[in-house]
């Protein structure tokens, strides 16, 4: 890899991490305000960090059980799919020929 390209994903997983203390179940979210669907993204997005921190911490869940219904699921689904998916731009796109 070359070097800007691994500043780049070294960035990107610090802000990861920085960020990941709005994780679901954290007590942000009550019944009076539920997690609207960029909530659901930004959820999406941090569930791996989530499910790790919820193996040592059993309120931390990788859903925010206090959300909007529909919109909340709707950007959760559109964040880890997005998410996963990406990783794909990562890989080696040479075809061996042999």
């Amino acid at each position: 890899m070359r070097r800007k390209t691994i500043w780049i994903v070294l960035l990107f997983v610090c802000t990861i991490i920085l960020l990941s203390g709005c994780v679901p179940g954290d007590g942000r979210n009550t019944v009076e305000d539920p997690a609207g669907f960029f909530w659901g993204i930004w959820h999406g997005w941090v569930a791996p960090i989530s499910l790790i921190i919820g193996f040592f911490n059993e309120e931390i869940r990788i859903y925010e059980t206090f959300n909007t219904g529909w919109w909340y699921d709707f950007g959760y689904y559109i964040a880890v799919i997005s998410g996963f998916g990406g990783i794909s731009l990562f890989r080696n796109k040479r075809v061996n020929k042999d």
